[in-house]
C-alpha cells in the first residue's frame, strides 16, 4: 500500500499467518511461497497506521506544512519478506501510479511483529542508521544496541515480560509449573528470561516444551503426553497465536483437559479459537496483555473503510470479499482462493457499519495502539529535528535538517529523544536500549452470556513501581480453569510447617523437598524454612520446635530432696562428731585420751566438725561468697584436718622410738613443735588460696554446655591452676600421711593408734579417687552432689576409723581404759 508524500514512512506487516513453502529441489531457483489465511487482526494494524498518518498530516502544529506518505509491505510472517521488504525500502526506484518522479526511500519504518523478522530487519537496517520502532517484537535480544543500533519499540522486552509473569505466578503460590515456548527467538529468549526470574523466587520448572508451526504431529504428540503424565497443571505458554491455536487444538483431541493457562502477550488478548472451542478450551486463561485504551476515531476511521479508498489493492479486496461474501469485479476480479463465478458479486453498497467482526471491535484495541504510537513516535521526531528543538544537537554546527535532504542519522538522534503526550494522556519516550515504560494489563478469559468468552482486565502490572508493588491484582474476579473459584495448586511438596525446615530431595529440584522437624535447641517459625535458626544458648526450643524460651536454671538447693538429705547427713555428721569432741573433753583426764594426744584430738574433731558443716555452703544458689567460702573453706578445713593427722601419725613414730636407750627424739617434736607444724602446713594452703582470690577467685556462671534443655547455675573456678594446686596439696598430704601411717602400723603397742589412722587414710583416699570419674560424669547439679558425697564421705571415715574405737573403749569398755592396758605387753 503507497501513498506519496513529502516524507515517506515504511510500514512492514503480516496479513496473512501461513505460507505454503515451495518445493526446494536445488536443481532451479526456488519460487516465493503462497501466503493464505487472511488475518483480520494484522489488516487492523495497517490500516491503524494509516489513520496515524492522516491524523498527523491533518494536525497543523506538528508537522506543519509537511505531508507524511506511507509504503506498506506484508510479509505473511516470514523473515525471507521482511528481507525482501528492506531491500525495497534501501532501494531508490519509480512510483508508476503518478507522473512524478518521487524516492522510494522510506525516512523510518514501523513494524515488525514477529521478533525473528525484527531482528533480520535491524541487522539490515543498522548500518544505514535508519530508525525502525517495531510495535509487537518482543524479543529481549533486540535490547542490545550494539548489535541493533536503530531499532526502537512502543511494546515492552521479554524482560520485562518475563518478570511480570514471574511475578503473577509467585502472586498465587505456584512454585512447580510447566513452560512451552516458541522454537524462535522470541519464545527462546522470553522463555530463558522468565526461567531466570522464577529461579530466582524459588519457583521449579516441571517440564520445558517447545513447539513451532513447522513441527510434525508426533511432536505435538510427545508435548500433549508429557502434559498429562505431569503433577502439574499450570502452564506458562511463551507462544505465538498460530502455535497456542495448534497446540490447544491438538490438546482437545486427545481429551487433555483442567489446564491453567498462563499466557504471554502474544496470544492471551486474542481470540483464535472460535467462542465455542475457547469457552471449552482456555476459559480460565490467565496473562499479561498489552495495555487497553480507547484510541479516539479509530473504530470511525475503520467502519469507513472500503474498496473505493484502495482501488486495485489486493488486501482490501480480499478483506472486503471474505467479510461479505461476495466478488469484487474490477482489474482483477478473483482472489486467490475464491473463484468470483463461485459468489455473487458485490454492489459496492456494502458497510462495515452493518457488521461486527475483529477489524473494528474496539476490545483488541491493544497491539494497534501500538501501531499508533510507533507512528506518531517517528512524526514527532521529525518535527523536533526539523525544528532544530534539543540544544544537544550535534548536527547544529551543519544548520538544520533539510526536509529534501536529511541523514537517517540526523533522525536517529531525535528518535533516543523523543518525548511526547498522546491523545489519550500517556507519555511516551524511549530508554538507553530503545524500550518503552514496561506497562501490562492483567487479563482474565471468562465466560460470557453469548456462550463464548470475555478477555477481562482483573489487574495491572507496572515495571516502574518500587520493588515488591509492581503487581496489583483483584483476585475476587478471577474465574479460573473449568470455572473454579478457588487458586489451581501448582506444587511439588506441600509446605513445610513451623517447627520444620526443608530438606531437598537427592536429585530432584529444589522445589521438591521433604519437610524435616528441627533438632533440639533450633526452631522455625515461618513456613517453607529452609534452616531452622539455633536459639541462643540461655533458651531451648519448644516441644513445637517454633519457639525459643528460657531454659530451666538448675542448681543444688536447700529445697530439693537430695540436697535435704544432704544437708541432713551434713548436720547428722557435725553432730556425731561435736558429741565425740564432748566425750573426749569428759574424759580427757583418762588414759586413752591421754595417750593419743588429747591436744591434737580436740583440733582434729573441731576440723571435721567444720569439713561437715563447709559441705552445707555447696548447696543453694551460687553467689560471689558462697563460691569464694566453699571452695577455700573445703580446701583449708581439709588441709587442717590432714595436718592434724600427720602430726598425731608422727608422735605415735617418735613415741616408740623414743623408748629405745639413749634416744631422744621426742624432744624435738613435742607439743609445740606439733602446733607448729599443723600451723606450718595449713598456712601454705592459706597462701595459695590467698592467691587465688587475688588472681582469678571463684564466681558463679551459668553453664549450658551440659544439656540443651537446662543452664546448670554453678560456680567456675576461676583460675585452674589454682584449684588444682589446693586439691594437689591436699592430695599430697593425704599421701604423705597414709606412707607414715602404714609403715607405723606394726608398731608393738596394745592399742597402736596408726593402725586406725592407716585405714582411716585409705578410706579418704578411696573416696577422693572414686570422685574424680563420678565428678566429671555427672551433669548439673550431681557433680555438687556428688563432691558434697565425697566430703562427708572422707569426713565420716576419718572420724569413725579414728575415734570409733576410743568411744567404744569409753562407753562400753572402761575396764580398758588403764595405763596398763596401754602399756606394751
Amino acid at each position: 500500500m503507497f501513498r506519496g508524500g513529502d516524507i515517506l514512512i515504511g510500514g512492514v506487516f503480516n496479513v496473512p499467518t501461513i505460507v505454503d513453502h515451495p518445493d526446494l529441489s536445488f536443481q532451479r531457483q526456488p519460487d516465493f511461497g503462497k501466503c493464505r489465511n487472511f488475518w483480520v487482526r494484522g489488516f487492523r494494524f495497517v490500516l491503524t497506521m494509516i489513520f496515524a498518518i492522516e491524523e498527523i498530516n491533518r494536525n497543523p502544529k506538528l508537522l506543519p506544512n509537511i505531508t507524511l506518505g506511507y509504503r506498506i509491505y506484508d510479509t505473511c510472517t516470514m523473515p525471507l519478506f521482511s528481507l525482501k521488504a528492506s531491500f525495497e525500502f534501501l532501494n531508490r526506484g519509480e512510483d508508476t501510479s503518478s507522473n512524478c518522479r518521487i524516492s522510494s526511500t522510506v525516512s523510518a519504518v514501523v513494524g515488525e511483529s514477529g521478533s525473528s523478522q525484527s531482528i533480520a530487519m535491524a541487522t539490515l537496517f543498522g548500518p544505514f542508521s535508519i530508525p525502525m520502532v517495531s510495535y509487537f517484537s518482543t524479543c529481549a535480544c533486540l535490547s542490545n544496541r550494539k548489535e541493533y543500533p536503530s531499532f526502537f519499540r512502543t511494546i515492552p522486552s521479554d524482560k520485562f515480560q518475563a518478570r511480570a509473569l514471574a511475578q503473577l505466578v509467585k502472586h498465587f503460590g505456584w512454585t512447580w509449573i510447566g513452560t512451552i515456548r516458541n522454537d524462535d527467538d522470541y519464545g527462546n529468549f522470553g522463555m530463558q528470561a522468565f526461567t531466570e526470574t522464577v529461579q530466582q523466587l524459588g519457583i521449579c520448572i516441571a517440564f520445558s516444551e517447545s513447539i513451532h508451526r513447522t513441527y510434525h504431529r508426533d511432536k505435538l504428540l510427545r508435548i500433549v503426553d508429557t502434559v498429562r503424565k505431569s503433577s502439574t497443571k499450570v502452564i506458562v505458554a511463551f507462544v505465538d497465536v498460530v502455535e497456542i491455536k495448534t497446540l490447544v487444538n491438538e490438546f482437545a483431541q486427545q481429551n487433555v483437559t483442567g489446564i491453567q493457562w498462563i499466557g504471554s502477550e502474544a496470544w492471551v488478548s486474542s481470540q483464535f479459537l472460535s467462542q465455542e472451542k475457547s469457552r471449552r478450551l482456555v476459559c480460565g486463561t490467565l496473562g499479561v496483555a498489552i495495555r487497553q485504551v480507547d484510541i479516539p476515531g479509530l473504530r470511525e476511521f475503520l467502519m469507513d473503510v472500503h474498496p473505493s479508498m484502495y482501488p486495485g489493492n489486493r488486501l482490501v479486496k480480499e478483506f472486503w470479499e471474505s467479510t461479505f461474501g461476495c466478488a469484487l469485479k474490477g482489474r482483477d476480479n478473483t482472489t486467490d482462493d475464491v473463484s468470483s463465478t463461485m459468489m455473487k458479486e458485490c454492489t459496492g453498497k456494502e458497510s462495515l457499519w452493518m457488521t461486527r467482526n475483529e477489524l473494528t471491535d474496539e476490545s483488541q484495541f491493544r497491539v494497534s495502539y501500538n501501531v499508533y504510537k510507533a507512528t506518531y513516535a517517528i512524526a514527532y521526531a521529525l518535527h523536533d529535528m526539523l525544528l532544530c528543538k534539543t540544544s544537544k544537537n550535534r548536527f547544529l554546527q551543519k544548520g538544520c535538517a533539510n526536509i529534501s535532504s536529511f541523514q537517517p542519522l540526523q533522525l536517529l538522534h531525535y528518535m533516543k529523544t523523543v518525548n511526547f503526550t498522546t491523545k489519550i494522556g500517556e507519555t511516551i519516550h524511549f530508554d538507553d536500549h530503545g524500550d518503552p515504560v514496561a506497562i501490562y494489563d492483567i487479563v482474565n478469559w471468562q465466560p460470557n452470556a453469548a456462550g463464548g468468552v470475555d478477555v477481562v482486565v482483573v489487574g495491572v502490572y507496572d515495571g516502574s513501581a518500587p520493588p515488591g508493588q509492581e503487581i496489583v491484582i483483584k483476585d475476587e474476579l478471577i474465574l479460573w480453569s473449568g470455572g473454579q473459584m478457588t487458586v489451581p495448586r501448582a506444587i511439588c511438596s506441600e509446605s513445610c510447617p513451623i517447627g520444620t525446615r526443608k530438606a531437598t530431595r537427592k536429585g530432584q529440584p529444589l522445589c521438591c523437598f521433604d519437610c524435616i522437624k528441627c533438632a533440639n535447641g533450633e526452631i522455625s517459625n515461618v513456613t517453607d524454612s529452609t534452616d531452622c535458626l539455633k536459639c541462643p544458648w540461655e533458651y531451648r526450643s519448644n516441644w513445637r520446635r517454633d519457639e525459643c524460651i528460657l531454659k530451666d536454671i538448675v542448681f543444688l538447693s536447700f529445697g530439693d530432696l537430695l540436697g535435704i538429705i544432704l544437708v541432713t547427713l551434713a548436720f547428722l555428721g557435725a553432730s556425731i562428731t561435736i558429741g565425740v569432741l564432748v566425750l573426749f573433753y569428759v574424759h580427757r583426764n583418762t588414759p586413752i585420751v591421754k595417750a593419743n594426744n588429747s591436744e591434737l584430738s580436740f583440733l582434729l574433731l573441731c576440723a571435721l566438725t567444720l569439713c561437715f558443716l563447709c559441705s552445707v555452703t555447696f548447696l543453694g544458689e551460687p553467689s560471689s561468697w558462697s563460691c569464694i567460702l566453699r571452695h577455700t573453706a573445703f580446701g583449708v578445713i581439709f588441709v587442717l584436718c590432714i595436718s592434724c593427722v600427720l602430726s598425731k601419725t608422727v608422735v605415735v613414730v617418735m613415741a616408740f622410738h623414743a623408748v629405745l636407750p639413749s634416744n631422744n627424739m621426742m624432744r624435738w617434736f613435742g607439743p609445740t613443735q606439733q602446733r607448729l607444724s599443723v600451723c606450718v602446713l595449713t598456712l601454705v594452703q592459706c597462701f595459695t588460696c590467698t592467691v587465688w582470690l587475688r588472681t582469678s577467685p571463684p564466681h558463679p556462671s551459668k553453664n549450658g554446655n551440659y544439656s540443651s534443655e537446662i543452664i546448670v547455675f554453678e560456680c567456675n573456678v576461676g583460675s585452674p591452676v589454682a584449684f588444682y594446686c589446693m586439691l594437689g596439696y591436699i592430695g599430697f598430704l593425704s599421701c604423705v600421711c597414709f606412707v607414715v601411717a602404714f609403715l607405723a602400723r606394726q608398731l608393738p603397742n596394745n592399742f597402736n593408734e596408726a593402725k586406725h589412722i592407716t585405714f582411716s587414710m585409705l578410706i579418704f583416699c578411696a573416696v577422693w579417687i572414686t570422685f574424680i570419674p563420678s565428678y566429671i560424669s555427672s551433669p548439673g547439679k550431681y557433680a555438687v552432689a556428688v563432691e558434697v558425697f565425697a566430703i562427708l564421705a572422707s569426713s565420716s571415715g576419718l572420724v569413725f576409723c579414728i575415734f570409733a574405737p576410743k568411744c567404744y573403749i569409753l562407753l562400753l569398755r572402761k575396764d580398758r581404759n588403764t595405763k596398763k592396758h596401754m602399756m606394751v605387753k
